[in-house]
């Protein structure tokens, strides 16, 4: 089923949909920039589902809700991973847990994982920001020392040295 007729058939609200289609535009921007080979086609529709289990639950478990929903609905499970692991640039095991999500996997492997991953950091709903303002709001959040904001910035570093 093409992505947008998922987005139809799930009636997901129009602040979701705004969030989503900036993120596609911002992880298609940086794919067409790295020199690395990625398929852009996987991008968008990761993007553009990422946040798919959003119609269920606007909290963290959105990711497992997603990536459940995403498997109901028979998706490529190159989508599926990349749904299960957008949150920052990723969650360990105990983290995700700790945070009430099934035991797994969600540290984003493939470049494609890693820009959708990336691209979210990079929007809070429907606007860009930079990544400077984006790890302002990890360290906000989580606090400085929090691994998740070092982990952002060694995306930030890799996905950067790509378009070298």
């Amino acid at each position: 089923m093409e992505p947008e007729k998922i987005l139809k058939k799930l009636k997901l609200d129009s602040g979701v949909i705004e969030h989503l289609n900036a993120v596609s535009d911002t992880a298609l921007e940086i794919a067409e920039k790295v020199k690395i080979p990625v398929d852009k086609q996987l991008i968008f529709t990761g993007a553009i589902l990422h946040d798919i289990g959003r119609n269920i639950t606007h909290d963290i478990t959105h990711v497992s809700e997603g990536a459940r929903l995403a498997e109901s609905l028979v998706l490529d499970d190159r989508v599926v991973n990349i749904i299960r692991c957008h949150i920052g640039a990723g969650l360990s095991s105990d983290e995700a847990i700790a945070l009430g999500l099934p035991s797994g996997d969600y540290m984003p492997e493939t470049p494609e994982e890693k820009i959708v991953a990336y691209a979210d950091n990079l929007t809070v709903g429907s606007k860009r920001i930079s990544f400077d303002e984006s790890i302002k709001l990890f360290e906000k959040k989580l606090g400085k020392k929090h691994p998740a904001v070092e982990r952002m910035k060694k995306l930030h570093r890799e996905i950067t040295s790509w378009m070298i």
